[in-house]
């Protein structure tokens, strides 16, 4: 016979044993817009930043290639700003495409696997 306080004791020690705060960044959402000198880029994270040790640094813009297209730094934590909006103006993004892909990075974890996909207006 199962014993389910027990087998359910199991997923729950696994994850008392991640790191407090160990959350990828997530992607919210992303905008852009046309301009004279290439695409501006809005994009909004949120992260569980704890500090200058652990906050959302980074986000890309690539095509589905992988190609990087640009690439916006955070330079400081946004403990009490989440979510939070950031840009990157002068994008230049090949005629045809139609849509890129946002990637994001923190401190710890590095690059989300996951991408967010903004198609182009």
């Amino acid at each position: 016979m199962w014993k389910w306080p027990a087998l359910a004791a199991i997923p729950l020690a696994a994850l008392l044993a991640l790191p407090a705060g160990a959350t990828e960044v997530e992607i919210v959402d992303a905008r852009a817009t046309p301009g004279p000198q290439g695409w501006r880029i809005d994009v909004t994270l949120r992260h569980d930043d704890t500090g200058w040790d652990h906050y959302a640094d980074a986000w890309e813009v690539r095509l589905r290639d992988g190609t990087v297209l640009g690439t916006r730094k955070l330079l400081h934590p946004h403990v009490d700003e989440q979510p939070f909006t950031r840009s990157l103006p002068r994008v230049a993004i090949p005629e045809g495409v139609r849509e890129v892909l946002i990637h994001a990075r923190d401190l710890q974890s590095g690059w989300s696997p996951r991408s967010f996909v903004l198609r182009l207006p």
